[in-house]
C-alpha cells in the first residue's frame, strides 16, 4: 500500500499516534499508549500501529519481545506537506491568512525570541523576493 499523501488523510487518533512517534523518534506500543491523551486499550493502540504500518506511515522493527515503531517520512517533510495542504485547501493559497490565523491562535504562546526569529525570516524572505 502506498503512503498517505499527508497526515491530514489520517484519522484523529492515528494523527495522535504518529505525533507520539515523532516526539519520541521510536516507540513501543506501551510508549505510544503512555503518550496519548485519553488512551484507548493496549490492543486498540497495537491494532492502530499495525494499520499505520500497512498504510506505510510507520515502519516497525522487532527488538527482543517488543516491536518498535518509527515514522517513514521525516517530521519536517510531513510538516511541510501538511502545511501545504492546509494552505491550499483551507486558506485558498493565502500565506498571509495562514500567518494571521496562526498568530491569532498561538500569539499568546510566543516569546520574544520567537518574534525575533519570525521577523528575521520575514526580512530574509523580503530580500530574496527582490
Amino acid at each position: 500500500m502506498r503512503m498517505k499523501k499527508n497526515l491530514l488523510d489520517l484519522g484523529i487518533r492515528e494523527r495522535q499516534i504518529v505525533g507520539v512517534i515523532y516526539r519520541l523518534g521510536e516507540a513501543s506500543v506501551a510508549d505510544v499508549l503512555a503518550g496519548l491523551p485519553e488512551p484507548p486499550s493496549y490492543s486498540a493502540v497495537r491494532s492502530m500501529l499495525g494499520l499505520l504500518v500497512q498504510k506505510n506511515v510507520l515502519a516497525c522493527r522487532h527488538e527482543g519481545k517488543r516491536y518498535l515503531y518509527q515514522a517513514v517520512m521525516p517530521k519536517e517533510t510531513a510538516q511541510r506537506q501538511t502545511l501545504q495542504n492546509i494552505l491550499t485547501n483551507l486558506f485558498s493559497g493565502s500565506a498571509s491568512d495562514v500567518v494571521v490565523a496562526l498568530l491569532d491562535v498561538a500569539g499568546e504562546h510566543l516569546r520574544e525570541e520567537d518574534f525575533v526569529r519570525i521577523q528575521t525570516l520575514i526580512d530574509n524572505a523580503r530580500k530574496e523576493n527582490r
